[in-house]
């Protein structure tokens, strides 16, 4: 008990480090590190180059991993191309081994981090925006070296007590068995980072040697798939991809490193002998980084094969409107936005198509099922509805409200094409409403051809201009129809169809310009 209760409380002051320091650099970089992988993310190995690099900043796999999911949903990725960077995730995680040994074990910086582990606090407390979340990041990264002292101290208090002797022995079934401990340590810590360091910090301390360490590792990273596995339970077709392909790729890293294990021993022995042993630490942390490199190295030439079997097992069922929309990226508001854009922008197009049908355009009008639209409407809503934007970032806030907006006016002009149908016909057979059709869908087809629907000043000023002019068309046919009724040459009832006719087209109008009013403001 005397070393438990230490060795777990170093562990809590560890993971707390991290859950700080992570929420702090993804406060600060998140946003400009999603749009490094949308830009860079050109094929698998140049995913894996920016999983590697991202997860080395944010210092958290799943955020990675979450972002990727986003954009293969919303269309911005393949997922070939995510697969990439899920696996060189795996890689970004190695840093922290990396800086345990290095630094922490090198220098003793528990006492040293504690007036930096205050100015971060005294920082977040104090500061705003960009300062306090640099105060937090702070406060997190002092808390990992001061939980890795913690545990140093009590695994040191236990030199000689707790010996390699105490485990499983080198051979095949104390292999498996350690293997099995190690997954256990990370389902219930949910972190490969914390069982890395209590792995170092327990070879270190002498209580496991090289071998044992090495299979504890091998271990922690498969156990890491828990996390994906439990991740994706009512999640969208992208995340249970994406959850497949994490267990599936660990698996077969852990088999691998498995297997390389001897071989990496004797390599190491024949060209140095002693000095593994001597430097167990950091010949431990290099070989996590290296089956984690070499199993990149060896999937990513046949990631298109393995995405075409993960695309098998798991097929698309979901609406492609709404395929992006997964609950778990409602845990970062910034990728659940990315998302929700993304589909609304796709949904626009539908609506945009159907509009452009209806007004005469058959070359490149669509006419949509209005009855699944709403249905999608529905979803967006919904989604949208469970995005709580409260003392985060301005700009967040803003694009939420004008998406919600854009959403609103999407809803209206879908009731206006169920309730208005008759009135649209109207529109499309009489010759008096020519010219605005032409105009309207002229000014739709320059909208919907815009990379990703950013609005630009001249198809909203177009888009102005017409509302003015239908405005007052539809006081000018009022007074025609009104003329054309006094004088017998037109029935009430028909008169009647105009004049719903032009107030449809009006309101439909009306619509649009919110529409790209709202997208204005999101730009």
């Amino acid at each position: 008990m005397n070393i438990v209760l230490p060795v777990l409380g170093g562990l809590g002051v560890f993971l707390l480090g991290m859950i700080i320091l992570t929420d702090g650099l993804k406060s600060l970089a998140g946003d400009y590190m999603r749009s490094v992988i949308v830009k860079f993310t050109r094929n698998p190995s140049s995913g894996a180059v920016t999983g590697a690099l991202t997860t080395a900043i944010l210092q958290s796999s799943s955020a990675t991993t979450v972002a990727a999911v986003g954009f293969v949903g919303a269309g911005l990725l393949s997922f070939s191309e995510s697969l990439g960077i899920i696996f060189g995730a795996n890689i970004g995680t190695t840093l922290k081994g990396w800086l345990i040994v290095l630094v922490g074990f090198k220098y003793n910086l528990g006492e040293l981090m504690m007036p930096i582990i205050l100015v971060g606090a005294m920082l977040r407390l104090f500061a705003r925006k960009k300062l306090a979340f640099v105060g937090l990041a702070l406060a997190g990264f002092g808390l990992i070296f001061v939980g890795i002292s913690i545990m140093q101290e009590a695994m040191s208090s236990v030199q000689g007590i707790i010996t390699p002797d105490i485990f499983p022995d080198d051979t095949l079934a104390g292999r498996l068995q350690l293997f099995l401990l190690g997954v256990i340590i990370t389902v219930i810590t949910q972190s490969s980072s914390a069982g890395v360091a209590m792995a170092l910090t327990a070879l270190f301390a002498g209580a496991i040697n090289f071998e044992q360490a090495a299979v504890l590792i091998i271990g922690m990273d498969v156990g890491t798939t828990s996390t994906a596995a439990l991740a994706t339970i009512g999640g969208n077709v992208s995340s249970r991809r994406t959850g497949l392909s994490h267990v599936i790729y660990n698996l077969m890293t852990g088999v691998g490193a498995m297997m390389l294990l001897s071989p990496y021993i004797y390599i190491w022995e024949s060209f140095a002998p002693g000095t593994l042993h001597n430097n167990a630490e950091i010949a431990l942390v290099a070989f996590h980084t290296l089956f984690n490199s070499l199993g990149v190295v060896i999937v990513l030439p046949f990631a298109g094969q393995f995405a075409r079997f993960i695309q098998t097992v798991i097929p698309e069922k979901e609406s492609v409107y709404t395929a992006g929309l997964d609950k778990s990226l409602l845990k970062d508001n910034g990728m659940a936005i990315t998302a929700l854009s993304m589909s609304v922008q796709t949904e626009i197009v539908a609506l945009m198509s159907h509009l452009r049908a209806l007004l005469g355009d058959a070359e490149n009008g669509v006419l949509i099922d209005l009855e699944e639209m709403q249905n999608v409407l529905d979803k967006t809503h919904d989604f949208a509805e469970h995005i709580h934007v409260k003392d985060e970032k301005e700009k967040h806030r803003l694009k939420l409200l004008a998406l919600i907006h854009v959403l609103d006016h999407m809803q209206r002009l879908h009731e206006r094409f169920e309730e208005d149908a008759d009135r649209a016909k109207t529109v499309l057979t009489l010759s008096t409403f020519d010219e605005l059709r032409k105009e309207l869908n002229q000014i739709i087809s320059n909208f919907i051809n815009l990379e990703e629907l950013l609005m630009d000043e001249h198809i909203l000023h177009r888009i102005e201009n017409f509302l003015t002019v239908i405005t007052q068309q539809a006081e000018n046919i009022r007074d025609e129809v009104m003329s054309e009724i006094a004088s017998g040459d037109l029935t009430v009832a028909d008169g009647n169809k105009r004049l719903q006719a032009i107030r449809w087209l009006r309101r439909v109008t009306i619509h649009v310009h919110k529409l790209m009013h709202h997208l204005e403001e999101i730009k």
